[in-house]
């Protein structure tokens, strides 16, 4: 599961110049598929994949990256249909440099969660980053616009990023600010 914590971290390692916490994607009230996580899966079971999935969080936010992904494979092996472990591995995993692998985890986050409730959305917003960064805008735009109608403001956020015709009014709105708050002094 991704908490609000999990989400500012991943904001701010995608976004480094951005205030640490800036998007709080805060609907999660609104999607009733991971309520039932619980009644998915044996209590017991779901308990320790859950602590090891925190422990996996904590270690990467503290850098030791090989320790998280160790964690996250291990609630993977024991909820292998759990769609919130290979979320947050992939981000593990990105942040080794292994993006193919990242991809391959958030391919499967969203197989299993079928695109839909909070461990779709991360996975659809992250999947989305990847492939921004890979320069794959077309796909990238699809996912967020799937994350977008799940909720995700962040998702909202890049695809204004990836108008083109935004970008140019946004420019354009930038420079005539621009020029009101520094006009043109006449010459003496």
């Amino acid at each position: 599961m991704c908490t609000p914590s999990d989400s500012a971290v991943l904001h701010a390692i995608f976004n480094p110049n951005a205030p640490f916490g800036d998007i709080c994607e805060d609907k999660d009230n609104d999607i009733p598929e991971d309520k039932n996580l619980g009644c998915r899966f044996p209590p017991e079971v779901l308990e320790e994949a859950l602590r090891l999935e925190l422990s996996g969080v904590k270690a990467a936010e503290s850098g030791d990256v090989k320790t998280a992904v160790q964690n996250f494979s291990e609630a993977i092996s024991l909820l292998p249909d759990c769609p919130s472990a290979y979320n947050n591995r992939a981000q593990a995993l990105r942040l080794q440099g292994d993006v193919t692998g990242a991809l391959q985890d958030l391919d499967h986050a969203v197989e299993l969660s079928k695109g839909i409730g909070i461990a779709g959305r991360q996975a659809l917003v992250q999947r989305g980053l990847i492939l921004r960064l890979k320069g794959k805008d077309q796909a990238a735009r699809e996912d967020f616009q799937k994350a977008a109608q799940l909720g995700s403001d962040f998702a909202r956020q890049q695809l204004v990023l990836l108008n083109p015709y935004a970008a140019l009014c946004n420019r354009m709105l930038r420079d005539m600010v621009q020029k009101l708050q520094e006009p043109d002094m006449p010459e003496s």
